[in-house]
């Protein structure tokens, strides 16, 4: 009898948003942030599963994005809270 040996399957890993490069396009994951946090970035369209791509991302200073119709500027704080698949 012989034993078929399969890899396991292929899982990405979720990053912080400020890791993310400028051009970039990468899917919301999760947020690590209080109810306050997680309810005003629902509020500006960051839910889990919403596209986004990265316009700029100025090291230390914020990050401006691409969120369905609008463009967003989040601080460096915060965008190290999201968590983001990159595709």
């Amino acid at each position: 009898m012989q034993t078929e040996i399969t890899s396991p399957p292929h899982t990405r890993t979720s990053i912080p948003l400020i890791m993310v490069g400028e051009g970039e396009t990468a899917v919301l994951r999760s947020i690590n942030g209080g109810i306050g946090v997680n309810k005003r970035l629902a509020e500006m369209g960051l839910v889990p599963d919403t596209e986004i791509t990265v316009i700029k991302n100025n090291r230390p200073g914020g990050v401006i994005l691409q969120v369905k119709d609008s463009k967003l500027c989040l601080g460096k704080g915060i965008a190290y809270k999201i968590q983001v698949e990159i595709k």
